[in-house]
């Protein structure tokens, strides 16, 4: 990890020899991080040769070549130094490696956030959901429809990731089975021995139903959501 000093040089002497190829004195390093002396270039100099990104060349005078470039800079399509070339190489393979640890969730159609509906299966459909968003377990996909979970952050046409369970705690945002019929998300509580399942809308009331009537298929495990 680079300090903000480190990465701050090391563009600036990036951009500078992009265009000769020659680096900047040790005057111009200083006057453009707007430091005092010289020999704090000397030490943010020191600190990316130790750390790869650069590399004093023998035998020539303030003589440095670049041998990569910052985590997460991406540099100008019109940059064609073997460096910013280099940098492109190791993103790509850097992305690559992300999409291959990509996770696929079966979409098993559309749930109610609002009155009970009967879930519609995709056969065959999925959503992508990145590496370390969910744990372990059997987890599938809803698009949500309706506005009951607002509260919760939940809202029509989001895409909730549900881990397939028969039971869940007390508070939990599940996937209800209502007489074998009407899949609904809703909060779970009990009260004693009745079900309730509570919206997070104040426009809609909770239902209080009996427990063998209600059959817990799912907990909420994550969200997804695209902004148009």
């Amino acid at each position: 990890m680079l300090t903000k000093k480190q990465r701050d040089l090391l563009l600036y002497i990036h951009e500078k020899m992009s265009g000769d190829d020659v680096p900047p004195s040790f005057e111009e390093m200083k006057e453009a991080l707007g430091l005092k002396s010289k020999s704090g270039i000397h030490r943010l100099i020191t600190g990316l040769v130790e750390r790869g990104y650069i590399e004093r060349l023998p035998h020539r005078a303030r003589a440095l070549e670049i041998k990569r470039l910052p985590e997460g800079f991406r540099p100008k399509d019109e940059d064609r130094s073997a460096v910013a070339d280099l940098s492109r190489e190791i993103a790509a393979t850097q992305q690559a490696a992300l999409l291959s640890q990509v996770m696929e969730v079966p979409l098993c159609g559309r749930i109610a956030a609002g009155t009970p509906i009967e879930a519609i299966r995709d056969e065959g459909e999925s959503v992508q959901v990145p590496p370390g968003f969910i744990g372990r377990g059997d987890h599938y996909a809803l698009t949500v429809d309706g506005d009951s979970m607002i509260k919760a952050g939940i809202f029509d046409q989001d895409t909730v990731i549900i881990q397939r369970c028969e039971t869940a705690e007390n508070g939990a945002i599940v996937v209800a089975l209502v007489d074998d019929q009407d899949v609904t998300l809703k909060r779970l509580r009990r009260a004693g021995s009745k079900i309730v399942l509570e919206p997070e809308n104040d426009d809609y009331e909770p239902r209080v139903l009996e427990q063998e009537r209600v059959k817990i298929q799912g907990r909420l495990a994550g969200l997804l959501r695209s902004y148009h």
